[in-house]
């Protein structure tokens, strides 16, 4: 049986766009029946940002589908507690680092449940790996594509590794100027390409941030932390490394030189990220005042599934410009979705539950095939909602199979439809349906009509249809 299932579920195309070759690509992962999966997650300094969910909530979709369709997922996100922004602004609180970066840590565990987001097999935190970033610079040193300067400080030496610029597509020829220096912050403009550092030796503004090791007192830098933490999780060779767009230059394209230059194979074989979100048509920054976490969503009594809604409406790799009006639409929209769901229960009826038990609906196999059509094509998640809707509203469905189709599709949107709670019906109101029912069939309608009303005075009406009577709270 599990043979067929993989047969059944090998021989459908799934296709995503691979930045690495700017081309959508039929998905074939190493392992048939297991998808190797890393995805950069938050520093935790500070709240991420809106911005920063909406690659989490792509990573977390990403794994949904794969997931709906058939394949184990081995995922590893990695948390960032040790880089330039961790250190200064632990100092400026004189917090500890460790203290300070578990605070955010456990804030960012708080947001992910809020927002539906699966976790991840493993969340790697960057100070746990140390020995393993030493033993990848010590291979780089040993095969002469990394040095060290007059510092202590080990860096890379980008024109040492043929593919350099393989994924952002930046030609080194026309960055000469740039191409002959070295940068030891972490984070640098785009096409500044210049040898980056793989160990920090240690300097004043480190504090008491610091490792003594082969390669000198010192820490990491940004860039080998993440080839460290997916190496000692997944191996030399992986399936999917996602990550926001501002992540392929210069961090992913350094992680490529780096991870491939020490093992010899490629690192990962698709690499997929999603584009930018912007607010009022401007990048986010505190000094346009236009930074916005989960908490700005909740001041305002938004849901937090409702920005993730709002992301799916779009696909990943098109840019969004965030605007209140336009999430609070969202909003509005999904809890229709929510009311149709819900309304499903009230529609089946008291006559059609006699032991109190839900009907068990199938999924329609016409919608989900055209759902898998869908999200099989690049992560079309806009056509896949506008199906949740088609379902919703098709009459030739009966409720039951709705509700188990719509169930069905939450699996990938991850909108909490499992949660919703069908509203329970009062014992006495129960028990004045059956009573009028009872008189429908003795053909008492004048105690039918007095029935109903007494029904109607405690807030719900109910409807004769031929599947029998149906009872709903008035709105």
């Amino acid at each position: 049986m599990l043979s067929s299932q993989f047969t059944e579920m090998n021989s459908r195309k799934i296709k995503f766009y691979n930045t690495l070759t700017r081309e959508k690509e039929e998905f074939s992962p190493i392992n048939k029946r297991e998808v190797l999966f890393y995805s950069c997650g938050p520093t935790v300094y500070n709240y991420p940002h809106i911005g920063n969910y909406r690659a989490y909530i792509f990573a977390d979709t990403l794994k949904r589908v794969l997931m709906y369709e058939g394949y184990k997922v081995k995922h590893i996100m990695n948390l960032t507690d040790v880089d330039d922004k961790t250190i200064r602004d632990s100092q400026k609180e004189g917090r500890s680092l460790e203290e300070f970066t578990e605070f955010y840590t456990k804030e960012f565990f708080k947001d992910i449940k809020a927002f539906n987001i699966i976790k991840p097999k493993k969340f790697a935190k960057a100070t746990d790996y140390i020995d393993e970033m030493v033993d990848i610079v010590k291979k780089l040193l040993k095969k002469g594509l990394a040095y060290k300067s007059e510092d202590g400080s080990v860096y890379f030496n980008i024109k040492k590794f043929k593919d350099y610029g393989k994924l952002s597509r930046l030609v080194l020829a026309d960055q000469k100027e740039n191409a002959s220096g070295r940068i030891k912050t972490d984070e640098y403009e785009k096409d500044n390409a210049q040898d980056f550092a793989l160990w920090k030796a240690w300097d004043e503004k480190d504090g008491n941030v610091f490792w003594n090791t082969v390669l000198g007192k010192g820490r990491p830098g940004w860039h080998i932390e993440c080839s460290a933490m997916s190496i000692a999780n997944l191996g030399e060779q992986i399936d999917i490394h996602t990550g926001g767009v501002d992540n392929i230059f210069p961090h992913h394209e350094n992680e490529i030189a780096q991870s491939e230059s020490s093992t010899g194979k490629p690192f990962a074989k698709y690499w997929m990220h999603n584009e930018w979100l912007l607010v009022d048509q401007k990048r986010m920054a505190k000094s346009f005042h236009n930074f916005y976490t989960l908490r700005d969503l909740v001041d305002k009594n938004i849901s937090p599934l409702a920005y993730r809604f709002w992301l799916l409406m779009a696909n990943y790799r098109t840019r969004v410009n965030f605007v209140w009006e336009a999430l609070e639409g969202a909003e509005t929209a999904l809890k229709r979705l929510y009311n149709l769901y819900i309304e499903l229960d009230k529609d089946i009826g008291l006559s059609a539950l006699p032991t109190g038990r839900e009907q068990a609906g199938k999924v329609n196999k016409t919608y989900q095939n055209k759902f898998k059509e869908f999200i099989e094509d690049d992560l079309d998640t806009p056509r896949a909602l506008s199906l949740l809707w088609d379902v919703l509203k098709d009459e030739n469905i009966s409720n039951a199979d709705k509700k188990a189709t719509v169930l069905d599709f939450d699996k990938v949107f991850g909108l909490g439809f499992e949660n919703l709670k069908k509203e329970k019906i009062p014992e006495k109101v129960q028990k004045l349906v059956k009573e009028r029912e009872q008189a429908r069939q003795n053909k008492n309608f004048k105690e039918s009509d007095e029935l109903r009303k007494e029904i109607n005075s405690l807030g719900y009406e109910v409807k004769d249809t031929p599947e029998g009577q149906k009872i709903s709270k008035f709105k």
